[in-house]
């Protein structure tokens, strides 16, 4: 299905004032052709009046006003006639009807769905009219999070926000039942698709991006790389529905509730023994260099045992957790 641009002028005024002349020409010729009808002449001006009177009210029916980025699909008889866009005030066939099957739907965030309230009676009964008119702004899909697991098997919930507008009215209404819940569904689809492919955290060994190469992707680091794959992903599966994906960033990541204290004290873990790595090394090289400028200035004369006496002294107080309490010889060393 091609979507077909009607180029129907904007008639809808001059039709709405010729009506509305008509339908008061209508009521006079009524009045006069009874006058006359009564003296005596002819019916016809009363009868073509009335007629006129009775079915001028259908040109009103075909009068259709669009605001800025909205749409109407038309349709006649159930055949497809074309799409009218862009604001003003038209008139298209009386007996034309708009099709808008996601006219009731409402997404997160979205707010393109327009009721009017109209009363039927003076005791406050009234019904909600939903209009058909297709929005061609761009709108913002925020679906609920979702708990997946991502390749090493830990349950994360992520959840994201997709900016996305129509670009073919036609294959929005007729390619599918409902675009918005189409769109709804695939942009979960393309989530779990997307994520399982990841870790949470940089892991050894796995490939991301399937060159089979290991490689430092996550959900945590990459995650601008993680958004840009689920934009993609969206955007192949909705191509045929007429919606453009403009873009697609994740709002919430975080481990699911049972596994995220355990996985707060892997993380608390892996720092401690980073820090500890840090620290051992640079009390090393401050040892060594100490060794070093002992035997360079030739200011104490070490054998193997107290310099490993002595080394041991330094990686304690260097490594240790608390200040070391020295203790101070006024003796000889042996």
């Amino acid at each position: 299905m091609q979507e077909k641009i009607l180029t129907t002028k904007k008639r809808g005024m001059a039709v709405l004032l010729l009506t509305s002349l008509l339908l008061l020409l209508a009521l006079g010729g009524v009045i006069w052709g009874a006058f006359i009808l009564e003296s005596g002449g002819y019916p016809i001006l009363f009868i073509v009046s009335l007629v006129v009177l009775c079915l001028g009210w259908i040109p009103y029916c075909g009068l259709r006003i669009l605001k800025p980025q909205e749409a109407l699909v038309i349709t006649l008889f159930g055949k497809y006639v074309g799409t009218i866009k862009g604001d003003g005030f038209y008139y298209v066939n009386p007996f034309s009807s708009s099709i808008n099957p996601a006219a009731k739907t409402t997404l997160s965030q979205s707010g393109d769905v327009t009721t009017v309230k109209m009363p039927l009676s003076a005791n406050g009964t009234s019904i909600e009219v939903v209009s058909k008119k297709i929005s061609l702004k761009v709108m913002t899909l925020n679906n609920a999070k979702q708990k997946i697991n991502d390749c090493l098997g830990n349950p994360v919930e992520i959840g994201i926000a997709v900016t996305w507008r129509i670009v073919d009215t036609a294959k929005a209404v007729f390619n599918v039942d409902n675009y918005k819940e189409f769109l709804s569904l695939q942009c979960d689809a393309a989530l779990r698709n997307i994520v399982r492919i990841y870790p949470y955290d940089v892991a050894p060994g796995i490939d991301t991006t399937g060159d089979g190469m290991a490689d430092d992707g996550s959900l945590r680091g990459s995650s601008e790389v993680v958004a840009e794959r689920i934009r993609h992903e969206i955007e192949d599966r909705v191509k045929e529905a007429g919606i453009e994906i403009i873009e697609a960033r994740i709002t919430y990541l975080a481990y699911a509730t049972e596994i995220a204290a355990v996985m707060l004290q892997r993380q608390q873990a892996s720092a401690i023994i980073d820090a500890r790595k840090m620290i051992v090394d640079g009390a090393v090289g401050m040892v060594e260099m100490a060794l070093e400028k002992l035997s360079e200035k030739e200011l104490v004369n070490l054998d193997e045992e107290r310099k490993a006496q002595m080394v041991s002294n330094l990686l304690v107080v260097l490594c240790g957790n608390r200040d070391a309490q020295p203790i101070v010889n006024t003796g000889t060393l042996y």
